[in-house]
């Protein structure tokens, strides 16, 4: 598995539209068959950062998503509506509780 934590800040005044851009992405991801997880989520204490939970099931799958037009498409809409570049961290399963 690969699990991939991307953390954006939306630019000021443009937290809705960050927020709808991105909400736009769990839709088209759900049509990808690799990707096991696509969580987004905001932070409580800062309604302008937003972070996703990625998990995909192996690299092709991970390589498939980043190929994709609706991929491109948000990474040519970012930075119209982030502060900053994204700060993107790759990590691997080690253990886990699953239910």
């Amino acid at each position: 598995m690969i699990v991939l934590s991307v953390v954006l800040k939306a630019k000021e005044g443009k937290e809705k539209d960050l927020e709808a851009t991105l909400r736009a992405m769990i839709l088209a991801v759900q049509q990808e068959e690799g990707t096991v997880e696509y969580v987004l989520h905001r932070a409580q204490n800062n309604r302008s950062q937003f972070f996703f939970y990625e998990k995909y099931l192996d690299q092709p799958s991970f390589d498939y998503h980043n190929s994709t037009l609706h991929f491109k498409e948000l990474f040519s809409l970012l930075p119209s509506l982030v502060d900053g570049e994204p700060q993107v961290e790759l990590y691997e399963d080690i253990a886990a509780i699953k239910r």
